[in-house]
């Protein structure tokens, strides 16, 4: 059944692809999801599954195909590449990623000039930067998923040891999706109290020690996942689909993506992961929070670890 409205297109139907893919459908977010993937089998195969889910979910086509039947996405959603391996970082698939990109970006710039690009591959801030100097669209249009699945993995580790709603929690993971990512402590809120306040409230343990233990965890999740089941999928769908949504309803929703920086921060030409008012036009606004002195010069030294990586890709 062929709708009008809202156009997704996901390149790679790997684990992340597909179960995006799936997010997206239960979500009901859009009318039309096209895949597509080196290998075609794979991608009409996860198609044909989704489909056939069809009377649970609003109408809506999904199918796979060829870069031209990704004409006029609304979004374009890039999972493609080789995913990363136990005991890899994420900044160790550049090298086996940056070729994959640079076949891919051109084509899907040739069929969908005017769409929002979602970089998820990783190292993601490094593909977003590179993708962005491969389309030649505005820096608002060219997004990555940055630590918007890392802050929700704090907000979580947080909510189980408070025993609250995470949702309840204000917080952020800022920086590379990785090993030099920070924690916003100084930021971080519950009920309008920050977080040791808060615990002299509930009478929970807050100490350095705590914050450190839990910071490791999120910064350690994605490797022991990784390890146990292969790879991270369910997750970083859900990362996406609040991410498009947040775009496609135009919400002005404040969302830790990884965007180019301008001086903001005193950082200038990387992708980074820092609170970002998304709309449908992409990037709203980047929003220059206040950090602490430490957590300012964690934050730099994060930005200098993705620009050596850019700059030895040679991609200017």
């Amino acid at each position: 059944m062929k709708t009008k409205g809202n156009k997704i297109s996901i390149i790679g139907a790997g684990f992340v692809g597909s179960t995006t893919a799936f997010a997206l459908m239960t979500g009901e977010l859009v009318s039309e999801i096209v895949i597509v993937d080196i290998n075609k089998d794979k991608a009409q195969g996860e198609a044909m599954d989704l489909s056939h889910g069809a009377s649970f979910v609003r109408p809506m086509e999904i199918t796979s195909g060829e870069y031209s039947d990704t004409k006029n996405s609304d979004i374009v959603i890039i999972t493609a590449g080789v995913g990363q391996k136990p005991g890899e970082t994420r900044l160790d698939c550049i090298s086996k990623n940056l070729k994959i990109f640079q076949s891919i970006v051109p084509e899907v710039v040739k069929f969908s000039p005017n769409s929002i690009l979602l970089v998820v591959s990783n190292p993601v801030d490094v593909l977003t930067y590179i993708t962005y100097k491969l389309s030649g669209f505005p820096s608002n249009r060219v997004i990555g998923s940055g630590t918007v699945l890392d802050t929700s993995r704090l907000k979580y580790l947080l909510s189980s040891h408070f025993e609250i709603d995470s949702r309840n929690i204000h917080t952020y993971i800022l920086g590379e999706h990785g090993d030099s990512e920070i924690a916003a402590w100084s930021l971080t809120s519950i009920a309008g109290m920050n977080i040791d306040e808060y615990c002299d409230i509930c009478l929970k343990k807050c100490s350095e020690e705590l914050k450190f233990n839990i910071f490791k965890e999120v910064k350690k999740a994605a490797y022991i996942i990784i390890e146990k089941k292969g790879a991270t999928n369910y997750a970083i769908a859900l990362a996406i689909k609040r991410i498009v949504e947040a775009i496609l309803i135009d919400e002005n929703s404040i969302l830790t993506v990884s965007t180019l920086l301008k001086g903001e921060y005193g950082i200038e030409d990387v992708c980074l992961g820092v609170p970002t008012i998304l709309g449908r036009d992409g990037v709203k606004k980047i929003l220059q929070v206040k950090l602490n002195v430490e957590e300012s010069t964690q934050l730099i030294e994060s930005s200098k670890v993705i620009k050596a990586v850019i700059k030895a890709s040679k991609i200017s």
